[in-house]
């Protein structure tokens, strides 16, 4: 009767609230243009008053951060936007290959156990890490847990990470883009593998479709290992009916209703949770 929500997410759209200039009323544009205002003041309060043009500039060729799930990849990402945005382009670039090889390791180390009786297991099972690119990535894609469109996007990282590890001249002039581009490639790997929404531009195949603002995860992925022990410690368990009291500082849930001990499908669920909140 009962799915897990996701509650624990890390996001930030600044950057893309300030690249976007539409055609308004004077009223709204006043109001777009006040927001404006207080991100970039924001900012400057961030990252420093010198160089502010170009702090900000950085900052909005970023876009904005992945709506991603919480996991073991936000925390040093924020550090390599942050990088990149002082203008540390150089740190920014090889920080995100790290990471990359990092989110593999993770991965791998994390679900191995699982995945005993595979082929693939033999050839990681005593590595107290993994620094072959090619090794991880396959094995990742064996087992199922990378999903085919981020294979691809690892493998390109990969491309860059070689590139990066090799003295070329051409680092000392490009390291802007070259970090821009790494940067970007990685966000695009971890919104489509970490992402918190339903509505992530990869649709995940973990999570119920159709309930506006909300996102559930599918009962017959509660058990995937990959679902298990990256999404469940960010979910909580709720019935159709549960209202959320308090987000913030601290979650606070009521789900003190009466259901029946049944099981109900994915769609049934996703009905009986919009009756409720439409």
């Amino acid at each position: 009767m009962k799915r897990y929500r996701i509650f624990n997410c890390d996001f930030d759209s600044r950057a893309l609230i300030l690249a976007e200039e539409q055609e308004w009323t004077s009223e709204i544009r006043e109001q777009w243009q006040d927001s404006i205002s207080k991100i970039k003041e924001g900012l400057i309060a961030e990252f420093g008053v010198n160089n502010a043009t170009i702090k900000i500039g950085n900052f909005i060729d970023l876009g904005p951060a992945p709506f991603s799930v919480v996991s073991f990849h936000n925390k040093f990402f924020a550090q390599i936007r942050y990088a990149f945005t002082i203008g540390a382009y150089y740190p920014a670039l090889t920080g995100a290959c790290c990471l990359g090889e990092r989110i593999l390791n993770h991965l791998i180390l994390g679900l191995r156990d699982d995945y005993k009786k595979t082929a693939e297991y033999k050839k990681v099972y005593r590595k107290d890490s993994i620094d072959n690119w090619d090794l991880a990535i396959k094995t990742l894609e064996s087992w199922e847990i990378l999903l085919p469109d981020v294979v691809g996007w690892f493998r390109e990282l990969k491309g860059f990470r070689d590139r990066m590890i090799h003295f070329t001249l051409d680092t000392d002039k490009d390291d802007r883009q070259l970090s821009l581009s790494v940067i970007k490639k990685l966000a695009q790997i971890i919104d489509g593998q970490f992402p918190g929404s339903q509505f992530a531009v990869l649709r995940a195949p973990w999570f119920i479709e159709g309930i506006p603002g909300e996102s559930y995860i599918k009962k017959s992925w509660e058990n995937n290992p990959f679902v298990k022990r990256i999404y469940l410690p960010n979910c909580r368990l709720v019935g159709f009916q549960h209202k959320v009291v308090q987000l913030l500082p601290k979650l606070i849930v009521n789900d003190d209703f009466p259901y029946k001990a049944e099981k109900i499908s994915d769609s049934e669920f996703a009905e009986l949770r919009n009756s409720v909140i439409s």
